[in-house]
C-alpha cells in the first residue's frame, strides 16, 4: 500500500449561506469550529438546504484523491454503526479505498461536518466529531500501518485526549509519517505538541501560510523559511494565490498558482493538494513535479462544489 490515512471519519454536509448567517451564529469565517453539544449543532442544520453529502474528513479527502490517481490506499477512522456510518463506509469503498475499521454501535453518532460556503467561495466549518473524535490506540491496525509506505495523519486528531494514543501508536509502527496541520485553531491550541512532532517525529508536513506563521509566532514568512531550512525535513506550504512552496532539507522549491480559474468553493483545496503531492512522492517524482501534481489537483477541486473530484 502506498499511503494509509488516519483521521476523523466525518460526513460532510455542504450548504450555501450568506455572510449574515456566519455573523448571526458567531462563527469565524474560513475556520473550523468544534461543537460538543449535539443539539446546538443540530440547530445550525435547521432550515438549511443541503447541496451535497460526502464521506469526508480532511485526510479521507486526500486518500480518495490518491485513489483517483490510481494509488493503492487505505483509511482508518471511527464511525458508529448508524445510517451515516454505513454511508461513510460505502462512500470510501466506492472510491476503491481499503477501510481498516470494523464499525459497531457507539455511544455517540457518526461525526458530521457542516460546511458553510459563502458567496466569496470561502468555507466555514462546524464540526460535531461524534464518535470520530473517540478514536483510540485499539482502533489502529498495526499491520496496515506497517504495510504502508507513508502514514498520513491529520492535526485535527489532536483535538481530544484518546486520539493522541492512536497517533503515537501509528507513528511508532510507520515507515514514514506525514501530517497536515489542519487548521489555524488547531495550531493555536497545540503549538507545543505540533512543534515537537515536526522536529522529532514527522518526515513530511503540510501547512498553509496562516498556520505556519501562527506555529512560529511570527508575521515574517522569510523567518519561517529560514528556520524550516535547518530542520532537515520536507515541509510543504500552500499560499493561495501565491502558489505553493516546499522546503526540502535546505532547498526551497516554489510553484506558482494556476491562473484564470473559475473558483467556486475552496473546501478541498488543501486536502487535494496533499493528495497530488503525496502521489508524486510515492511514485518517485522529484519535489518540483510533486508540487505541480498538488497544484493541479487543488486547481481542479476549487472549480466545483465539495472536496472530491
Amino acid at each position: 500500500m502506498k499511503v494509509l490515512g488516519i483521521g476523523n471519519a466525518i460526513v460532510d454536509v455542504i450548504c450555501k449561506v450568506d455572510d449574515n448567517y456566519i455573523e448571526q451564529h458567531s462563527l469565524t469565517k474560513s475556520t473550523m469550529k468544534l461543537f460538543f453539544d449535539e443539539n446546538e449543532f443540530q440547530n445550525l442544520l435547521k432550515n438549511q438546504k443541503i447541496e451535497k453529502t460526502v464521506s469526508g474528513g480532511s485526510v479521507a479527502n486526500s486518500i480518495v484523491g490518491l485513489s483517483q490517481l490510481k494509488d493503492k490506499v487505505g483509511f482508518i477512522g471511527k464511525v458508529s454503526d448508524d445510517e451515516f456510518g454505513s454511508k461513510y463506509e460505502e462512500g470510501l469503498k466506492k472510491e476503491n479505498v481499503d477501510y481498516f475499521y470494523s464499525k459497531k454501535k457507539e455511544e455517540l453518532p457518526t461525526g458530521t461536518c457542516l460546511i458553510l460556503v459563502t458567496p466569496d467561495s470561502e468555507r466555514t466549518m462546524c464540526t460535531f466529531l461524534g464518535t470520530a473524535g473517540k478514536i483510540n490506540d485499539k482502533d489502529i491496525d498495526i499491520n496496515a500501518v506497517k504495510e504502508s509506505e507513508i502514514t498520513f495523519l491529520e492535526g485535527y486528531l489532536w483535538d481530544e485526549g484518546d486520539p493522541r494514543k492512536a497517533f503515537d501508536k501509528a507513528i511508532k509502527y510507520s515507515n514514514k509519517v506525514a501530517m497536515s496541520l489542519s487548521d489555524l485553531f488547531c495550531v493555536e491550541r497545540h503549538k507545543k505538541n505540533f512543534l515537537e512532532l515536526i522536529k522529532n517525529k514527522l518526515d513530511l508536513v503540510f501547512s498553509n501560510e496562516q498556520e505556519i506563521l501562527s506555529l512560529f509566532e511570527t508575521k515574517s514568512f522569510d523567518d519561517v523559511v529560514s528556520f524550516l531550512k535547518n530542520l532537515n525535513k520536507n515541509i510543504v506550504i500552500t499560499r493561495g494565490a501565491k502558489g505553493a512552496m516546499a522546503i526540502n532539507k535546505k532547498q526551497v522549491f516554489e510553484c506558482p498558482a494556476q491562473k484564470n480559474l473559475n473558483i467556486t468553493d475552496l473546501t478541498g483545496a488543501g486536502d487535494l493538494f496533499a493528495a497530488g503531492y503525496l502521489h508524486g512522492i510515492v511514485n518517485n517524482m522529484d519535489i518540483m513535479e510533486s508540487l505541480n501534481q498538488g497544484t493541479n489537483m487543488s486547481s481542479k477541486v476549487i472549480q466545483q462544489i465539495g472536496a472530491r473530484l
